[in-house]
């Protein structure tokens, strides 16, 4: 078997987003993942691999570089790839840009809490973050709600109203503004400190957290985790890995039991949304066994375009 290194040039054309968040859901069907991470540091740099097994699916494992004086040298801050491993035979299958797997992974896994957990009537978005993430944001979203009317907003307004225009989207007057107005809420920031404020919220939300990643990285407050129904990509790595969670469930805010379910649950057909008037909450968290889901769709979706030209 002769792996192929599968960039987005040859694989995005001949992808959509309703696909990858199928995939998504189809492989929490399967039998659990069984993960490991490891990190390794030289001072402010980071070397991390996160790996994942799935019976039935193959092995996966992404190992990445951050680096943060690569900007620089001119060089990005994150590079590195993702390795696919054949189930039965352990050969390597496939060798895939990381920052593509990433990206399709982080947005396909926000618009498939939203399928599962916001009102099919949302009308209106509001994505916090005026990064890549935001911007894939925008495309996926449009992808399950083709009308949805988006806003937008940032910290620097400039940069916000620019992304707003070129995207076609709207710039949110005010970050209380926007979440009072919207149905949906999708976060993507790198913020230490909550952004949202519960006493924002109305009945019918869904919050869409995706920035926090780290043990001390929060973008909501007390008060929306207190309102919300809450859930999770996974448990194994948000609970006790990242402060949106983390840090409330060690100060007794909220308890394990307030986490109602991940996407194994819900692809079991556990309880989502059970009302128009509840708020939601989806903590997006990734995780290896999220990116090796991806990884097949992405190695699928180039296979079957070579195997039709």
């Amino acid at each position: 078997m002769t792996p192929v290194f599968l960039t987005a040039d040859m694989v995005e054309p001949h992808l959509d987003w309703m696909r990858i968040a199928d995939a998504l859901l189809e492989g929490h069907r399967r039998p659990k993942a069984d993960l490991g991470d490891q990190f390794l540091y030289r001072g402010d740099d980071t070397f991390l691999s996160r790996s994942a097994w799935i019976d039935g699916m193959g092995i996966a494992v992404k190992s990445v570089s951050v680096l943060p004086d690569n900007p620089a040298r001119k060089l990005p801050s994150v590079q590195g790839v993702m390795v696919l491993f054949d189930d039965e035979s352990g050969a390597v299958e496939a060798i895939i840009d990381s920052a593509l797997v990433t990206k399709w992974k982080t947005a396909a896994d926000s618009i498939l809490g939203a399928r599962l957990l916001a009102r099919k009537d949302s009308k209106r978005l509001l994505i916090v973050g005026t990064g890549a993430v935001a911007e894939s944001l925008v495309e996926a979203y449009r992808a399950l709600y083709p009308e949805i009317d988006i806003h937008i907003w940032g910290r620097d307004t400039a940069k916000a109203g620019a992304m707003a225009e070129r995207l076609e989207t709207h710039l949110a007057g005010s970050l209380e503004s926007g979440v009072r107005g919207a149905d949906i809420i999708s976060t993507a920031t790198m913020s230490q400190k909550p952004l949202i404020e519960g006493a924002w919220l109305k009945e019918g939300q869904h919050l869409d957290l995706i920035g926090a990643f780290t043990a001390d990285m929060r973008e909501v407050d007390n008060d929306c985790l207190r309102r919300a129904h809450i859930f999770v990509d996974s448990r194994e790595t948000t609970m006790e890995h990242i402060g949106e969670l983390k840090i409330p469930l060690n100060e007794g805010v909220i308890t394990a039991d307030d986490v109602l379910g991940d996407y194994y649950d819900l692809a079991a057909d556990a309880p989502g949304r059970t009302g128009d008037d509840e708020i939601t909450l989806l903590k997006n968290g990734g995780g290896a066994h999220l990116d090796l889901m991806t990884g097949r769709a992405l190695l699928a979706a180039w296979k079957e375009a070579e195997a039709g030209r």
